[in-house]
């Protein structure tokens, strides 16, 4: 994209005009970006069993690194995310992102199993650059258009998720488990320094103290009986996903034969669901959010019921990941459009609302699925994730019944 370009967005967005246009280049460029920081979240998953011996951390402490990791991501989406609404939104960007990148370097350099997971922690806090970008994204979007920018830019966080575990499993073998943090440093710095160029600066008008800023994600979400309804079911949503996604390995290497490399195709197979964003966005620019999310809610359940399904091999658990991927992220653009619509004024401390009730729900998903998949394997496990997703489509129709 021409800097000339940049140089009008970020001169419209000084004085406080939302800009006319978002160019197609900017859009892909915020999609990748997107994908890459929240990759960060995920590297160390399919890797564990390799780090934790070499930094004297044992087997029984290794599911912390993750586990820490998403806390961090937590934390940094309830107290750090609503910074956007208080400071410049390109210096958040850039701050976060240099910051991830020095946290990076340093937990490919430790030998300390306490300072490794403290740095996993951190790497959580200061990967949120994502859901700074996202709202910032919607903000210069005109109206017309926003649910398709922010469907593809959804995109590419999904994408972002599903080729992480992937592509650090290939880059620990070529390079080692090390080789994988210096990697993902060196991508950072260099996103950094990309975004201090390409982004326009945007100065939000809320004035407050952080203390009152913080208290205000509370008041939000009291407030709004929208943003609640769509927290819960993209967090119930979440949660299938990440019982799906923790157990399916699993039920792959013991139950089918698959190789580690196996596995990694298999989640390349399940990353076709992200085209569901820019459906989802167009769905929602068309008026069409309500039924998008119905039909989302539906094909959550049936999917992992189809997943559950015995004989054909491997076949019904492809057909389960491709559609279950495709629902979660039809009804998270279609929920983060409805979302940003509240309050333009507050879309940062909205989203904080959103992201972290999905990160919940995703973390105690996780939490969960071994423990279940061991005590009834894989059929009825299935069969039991299905009822969460369920769950959200019987609050959504009964929300409905009573309007109508």
């Amino acid at each position: 994209m021409p800097t000339g370009n940049f140089a009008t967005t970020a001169s419209t967005a000084l004085k406080g005009e939302r800009p006319a246009t978002l160019s197609g280049a900017l859009v892909a460029l915020l999609a990748f970006c997107c994908g890459a920081v929240v990759a960060n979240l995920y590297y160390a998953q399919p890797i564990v069993e390799l780090i934790a011996p070499q930094i004297g951390l044992s087997n029984a402490h290794a599911s912390l690194i993750v586990s820490l990791t998403q806390f961090g991501y937590a934390a940094g989406l309830l107290l750090l995310v609503p910074l956007a609404d208080l400071m410049e939104n390109r210096r958040l960007v850039v701050g976060f992102t240099l910051a991830v990148s020095l946290c990076l370097i340093a937990a490919g350099f430790t030998e300390s199993p306490s300072l490794f997971l403290a740095l996993s922690l951190l790497i959580g806090l200061t990967s949120v650059a994502v859901q700074i970008l996202v709202p910032l994204a919607a903000h210069m979007a005109p109206e017309e258009s926003r649910g398709r920018v922010v469907g593809n830019i959804m995109s590419g966080l999904l994408l972002g998720i599903l080729l992480s575990r992937p592509l650090s499993s290939l880059l620990a073998q070529a390079f080692g488990w090390r080789g994988v943090f210096f990697s993902a440093a060196g991508l950072m710095a260099v996103i950094a320094c990309v975004m201090a160029v390409a982004l326009p600066r945007r100065m939000p008008t809320h004035q407050s103290s952080y203390g009152e800023l913080i208290g205000s994600v509370f008041a939000l979400a009291r407030r709004h009986a929208g943003l609640r309804e769509r927290s819960l079911y993209q967090g119930l949503l979440f949660a299938s996903f990440s019982l799906f996604w923790t157990i399916v390995p699993i039920e792959l290497i013991r139950q089918h034969g698959f190789s580690q490399a196996q596995v990694a195709v298999f989640a390349l197979v399940g990353a076709v669901g992200a085209i569901a964003a820019p459906i989802a966005g167009r769905l929602a620019d068309a008026g069409h959010g309500q039924r998008g999310t119905l039909v989302a809610l539906l094909l959550a359940p049936l999917s992992l019921l189809i997943g559950a399904l015995p004989g054909s091999g491997y076949l019904w658990l492809v057909v389960c990941a491709v559609l279950l991927d495709f629902a979660v992220q039809l009804n998270m653009v279609l929920g983060q459009r409805e979302v940003y619509a509240i309050d333009p004024h507050s879309r940062a401390r909205l989203n904080a609302v959103y992201m972290t009730s999905i990160f919940v729900g995703g973390a105690l998903g996780s939490l969960v699925a071994s423990p279940l998949y061991e005590q009834v394997g894989w059929s009825l496990s299935a069969t039991s994730i299905a009822a969460v997703p369920g769950l959200a489509l019987l609050l959504f129709l009964l929300r409905h019944h009573r309007q109508g």
